[in-house]
């Protein structure tokens, strides 16, 4: 027996190779010049039954591209190389897979040190490449042209195309599931930057990030920003995750997946299985009136009822098919990339258009709207979610499976049941006796109980009487209690009342906001005003998980984000954060805000815009929380909103003037926060002994000028006196000192300053704050006439800092009316501001 030896870089015409013939080299017959790559004849995970040609990365082993995926070949099989191009056939000579025809005759086959297999013609140019035929991963210095796409193996040892593909369209990155239908967008997701609106040409990857490509290879459509390395592939993988991941020293570490949540892979628990999301990870069941058959898959619990085949349907009379209900509360990955077949309609009317439609195999209606989502040929799992849609599966009645024998023996069933069933009767009630008495004991609110110190409670029957569409999921206080620890472990507080971390009964993490600077409502007013929070939904708004609304308890469960509130980060003695870090957050923070004003079905204007209401998580995922409980004022309670939500230093001046109020208060609330991520300082700070030095409290020191004669600095005058003079980078964090230019600097403080006009009518949307954070339009130059009313804070917050003995929320309400008159006085001498916005009790946006 002949084995023969691998080859450096290039193989010529007529060349053939089996892995029997090197198969002391593990098939490989082919290294590129410096070892990193080579190509072999190879059997996945020695199964000795599949093989492939592969171009493989030496050092982890890792298969980058496979020449016939789809028509392996045995143990036997070879590959030859001929002047025509590349041929493999099975042992019997049959042809299974070749290169298509070639314009001219080919000299020679190379494998670059960059995992590309090249057949070359005698003028060594290109006459076809594996580059340019993906399969389901590209390497650095490989592009996915526009049109072309990666599919997913079927398994690890069977490479044949699966069920998910990523494809590269004109403007986006999508990931798919059988016929198209897409279930994940770069553009959605927040780890991605936006960068100009040029047709997508290409995508690929380098040692700094994964970008798509426009405008002749020139300009950057959309890009991921990755730690540097020297070697990382992307891969579709067979799970149908888009992972990016770095091979360094001896192991693969992932820097990109997506989707993120696991549960929104399509078919990731099987056809009809439940998803539930548990920290990193997933747990897959039944959803309610399924059950799990022998073979694993979810079927109708009834075995008289089944799901109708596509093949069977048109001869299923109408009348033999019914709907079995998933519950509230389960979502379908499809939703969010397909629009309603119908909207406005009822659930019966969803019902009806699946019930004519042969291929339908079930619906999903989300309630606020009346959409009705129609799901056709195929079904994937579902998603336990907290949003307010309703699923259902079609179904058919199968009489056949009756058994006609156990009907019979139903009396006799019965004569033996019957005394057992009536003793687990008494003790039912026995039990819900004492269950009624403990939770009164409790102050569940119940009919035999009530919280000492407070009014009778309304009885929990009465969210029974009527019908609110889209509630979250509904908790007793008892339940929570139990879940918090008695309210143990505060990690937050704000104006609505303290919030406390807490583990559901389903072991997931959660916070729950006590709410206690509320009027307390009838629970009908409140619910439906939940039902529109809840059905709020975006990358970034924080998640309302469920409620409470017991007897005077008013409390809201809130997804848990586990790195806090952006103030502990921002402020706290823990590592700086970095330039790109404080842009993401400040990115996300106003696209989450642009939803709420102008994205979501109800407009809702925050309101109390501030670093403690910017929440983060793992890889600072940024989520805006609180959105919504304005609307939850009582009308008395409104009139004190200024007073009540008066966080120093985010305060608009139409709170201070009695005019009216608009999303624009939130623009100039977040051109605050803007100002106290540039710098890490809040926008009061107290002066040190020195008599021209502020102190922030990490060390950073800032000269103080006209903004700072006594006791405290106005930052945000300060900023902008060191903006007339371009001297941005007297502003930023002192702790990033040569990590980050002027240029960038005095980008964000643009923005903040056009953020903070005094007229909300020169404010900038949130729309095109996004815009400008994203560089698809360069920052508005502020308008100084509109910005002097800063000098007025700064003068007021250094009277207030030399009155002796004042507290200091009291020195800023006397600063405030102080300023107010001064306005007042100002403004009435002139022509009004003319505005057009909704009064301050409505401040939530109209129904």
């Amino acid at each position: 027996m002949i084995l023969g030896s691998a080859l450096r870089e290039f193989i010529y015409p007529n060349f053939t190779a089996s892995n029997f013939h090197f198969i002391d080299n593990s098939g490989t017959f082919l290294f590129s010049k410096n070892g990193t790559f080579e190509a072999a004849i190879f059997n996945p995970a020695n199964q000795q039954t599949n093989f492939y040609l592969c171009i493989i990365h030496s050092a982890s082993n890792t298969i980058i591209w496979s020449a016939n995926r789809d028509a392996a070949v045995t143990s036997s099989g070879k590959m030859s190389l001929t002047a025509d191009g590349i041929n493999i056939n099975d042992a019997d000579g049959q042809l299974k897979w070749s290169t298509p025809s070639l314009p001219l005759p080919v000299l020679a086959m190379k494998l670059t040190d960059e995992g590309n297999l090249v057949l070359l013609d005698q003028f060594n140019r290109t006459l076809w490449d594996s580059f340019s035929n993906p399969t389901d991963t590209i390497v650095i210095g490989q592009k996915l042209a526009f049109g072309t796409w990666l599919s997913s193996y079927k398994s690890n040892v069977d490479f044949s195309t699966g069920d998910y593909n990523l494809t590269l369209s004109s403007s986006d990155l999508l990931l798919q599931w059988k016929n198209n239908n897409t279930y994940w967008k770069l553009s959605m997701d927040t780890r991605s930057f936006i960068e100009t609106t040029y047709a997508v040409e290409y995508m690929t990857i380098n040692q700094t990030g994964l970008y798509l490509v426009g405008r002749n290879g020139s300009s950057v459509v959309i890009q991921v920003n990755l730690s540097p390395s020297e070697f990382r592939i992307a891969k579709l993988d067979l799970s149908g995750q888009f992972i990016i991941s770095t091979f360094s020293g001896k192991q693969w570490k992932n820097d990109f997946s997506a989707p993120f949540d696991q549960c929104r892979i399509p078919f990731i628990c099987g056809m009809l299985g439940l998803c539930s999301s548990s920290s990193n990870s997933h747990q897959c069941s039944c959803p309610p009136n399924l059950h799990v058959k022998n073979s694993g898959a979810c079927s109708p619990t009834d075995p008289s009822f089944s799901f109708p085949s596509s093949s069977s349907c048109n001869s299923t009379n109408s009348s033999d098919l019914s709907y079995v209900s998933l519950g509230y509360g389960i979502d379908y990955f499809s939703i969010d990339f397909t629009p309603p077949v119908k909207t406005g309609v009822s659930v019966t009317s969803c019902q009806d258009i699946c019930t004519h439609d042969c291929v339908c195999f079930g619906i999903f209606y989300v309630n606020s709207s009346g959409s009705c989502f129609v799901i056709e040929n195929q079904m994937g799992s579902v998603i336990s979610s907290h949003g307010n849609s309703l699923g259902f599966i079609k179904t058919s009645f199968n009489p056949s499976t009756v058994d006609e024998n156990r009907r019979r023996e139903i009396p006799v069933v019965l004569a033996v049941l019957l005394p057992f069933s009536l003793l687990l009767l008494l003790a039912a009630v026995c039990f819900l006796w004492w269950r009624r008495s403990e939770m009164g004991k409790n102050g569940d609110g119940l009919k035999f109980g009530s919280q000492p110190n407070s009014p009778p409670s309304e009885s929990d029957d009465d969210l029974e009487a009527f019908s609110i569409p889209g509630l979250p999921i509904r908790f007793t206080y008892s339940v929570l209690e139990k879940a918090t620890d008695n309210f143990k472990t505060q990690i937050g507080s704000g104006g609505f009342g303290s919030v406390y971390k807490c583990v559901l009964p389903d072991k997931t993490l959660a916070a729950v906001k006590k709410i206690t600077n509320l009027g307390i409502q009838g629970k009908k007013d409140f619910c439906t005003e939940i039902a529109v929070i809840g059905n709020i939904r975006h990358a970034n708004l924080v998640k309302l998980r469920g409620f409470c609304a017991q007897g005077r308890q008013r409390l809201l469960v809130y997804e848990y984000m586990n790195r806090g509130s952006l103030d502990h980060t921002l402020f706290g003695s823990g590592p700086a954060l970095e330039w790109q870090e404080r842009v993401d957050i400040a990115l996300g923070a106003a696209r989450g805000l642009a939803y709420l004003h102008c994205g979501c079905d109800h407009k809702i204007i925050h309101c109390d815009v501030k670093p403690e209401n910017i929440l983060l998580h793992d890889r600072f995922l940024v989520k805006i929380s609180d959105f919504g409980l304005s609307k939850l004022l009582s009308p008395e309670e409104s009139g004190l909103f200024t007073t009540m939500r008066g966080t120093r230093g985010y305060l608009a001046p139409e709170w201070l003037t009695n005019s009216a109020i608009s999303e624009k208060t939130d623009v100039y609330s977040f051109g605050m926060v803007l100002l106290e991520m540039v710098s890490s300082r809040k926008n009061c700070l107290r002066r040190t002994q020195s008599h021209n030095m502020i102190s922030d409290g990490h060390n950073n020191s800032v000269h103080s000028s006209s903004s700072s004669i006594a006791g405290l600095l106005y930052f945000p005058l300060f900023a902008l006196e060191m903006h007339e003079q371009g001297r941005y980078e007297e502003l930023v964090d002192r702790r990033l000192e040569g990590r980050v230019s002027g240029e960038e600097v005095g980008k964000m403080v643009k923005v903040a300053l056009c953020c903070v006009h005094e007229e909300p009518s020169l404010r900038p949307s949130m729309v095109t704050v996004v815009a400008m954070l994203e560089g698809k339009i360069p920052p508005g130059e502020p308008i100084m006439e509109s910005l002097n009313f800063l000098r007025f804070y700064g003068r007021r917050f250094t009277e207030a800092s030399m009155m002796e003995g004042n507290n200091n929320d009291e020195d800023e309400l006397f600063m405030y009316s102080r300023l107010n008159a001064s306005i007042t006085s100002t403004r009435s001498s002139n022509s009004p501001a003319s505005y057009s916005f909704i009064s301050s009790q409505q401040v939530s946006g109209p129904r």
